[in-house]
Order: structure tokens, then sequence, then C-alpha cells
């Protein structure tokens, strides 16, 4: 591999989008870049193997603060405990879980909505249901209780 990457390279070599690396830069999850004397970014090894890290955290979805922490963590050195990247891990996997439940209460909720045929809006269970702001009609009753889904936070 070249040391001397262009960003489009960096995107393609990583799966990341080059506005989202733009993005990171802009955050301070990545450092920014030297440049040629074109003024065009360029990236080494370094740098690819940090975006690396960035984009499989937020695969795996870690907030970006989480991320910024883990990075801080990871930058300490060899010898550095690790209690505290475990602990960043465990709300991750918390935040997963509890997700998974609501997401496991909701399936049924949404089976049902569909068992109802209908031809028109007018009549349709799935608007019905959706427009009942007293959640009445749902079979948990924690749905819509201060419940946020958090699945469009940092959609980057």
């Amino acid at each position: 591999m070249s040391s001397a990457l262009s960003i489009g390279d960096l995107a393609r070599m990583t799966g990341v989008n080059v506005r989202t690396i733009r993005y990171y830069e802009t955050v301070g999850l990545l450092p920014e870049p030297s440049r040629t004397t074109g003024n065009q970014r360029v990236y080494g090894e370094a740098q690819r193997r940090r975006l690396a890290f960035i984009r499989h955290a937020r695969d795996m979805g870690f907030s970006m603060e989480a991320i910024r922490d883990l990075l801080r963590l990871a930058e300490a050195g060899p010898d550095a405990p690790c209690a505290d990247a475990d602990a960043i891990a465990r709300q991750q996997l918390a935040a997963v879980t509890s997700r998974i439940a609501r997401l496991r209460s909701l399936q049924p909720e949404l089976e049902r909505m569909l068992e109802a045929h209908c031809q028109t809006i007018g009549h349709c269970r799935v608007i019905e249901v959706l427009a009942d702001s007293s959640h009445a009609q749902c079979l948990d009753p924690t749905h819509g209780r201060g419940q946020e889904d958090e699945s469009h936070i940092d959609s980057l």
C-alpha cells in the first residue's frame, strides 16, 4: 500500500464516505491531514487505521463521544489499564440490549397492525394505531412512555 493516500483512496479503503471523513476531521476524531502543494489532503497508514477504528466503532453503535473516549484511551499506550474501555463497552452493551428488547416488543405490535387488511386510508389500521397518541391500542403499555429510539442519532 502506498504511504500517501488521497481522500478518495482512503474512502474506498475504509468504506467511509468522503463527506464523513471531512466531518470526522472537523469534529476532531481524525487529525487534520497534511496537504500537497496543490492543497490536496494526504493520508497515511496511521490515519487509515484510525478511520477503520472509528468506522468499526460506529458500526457497533458507539456514540461519537464514546469513540472519542476510546481513541483517547487507545493513545494512552499499551500498558494503560483497560477498565475505562470496558466500562464504555458495557454501557454500549446495555444500550444495545435495551434496544433489542424494545424492538422485540415492537414486532408483535407491527404484525397486529398489519393483520387488518383494508383498501383505503380512511379504514387503515396502520394509520389508526399510529395516530392514537394514548397508545391504548398497543399490546405493550410502555410504547410512547419516554423511551426514545436512538437509531436516528449520529447517523453518519
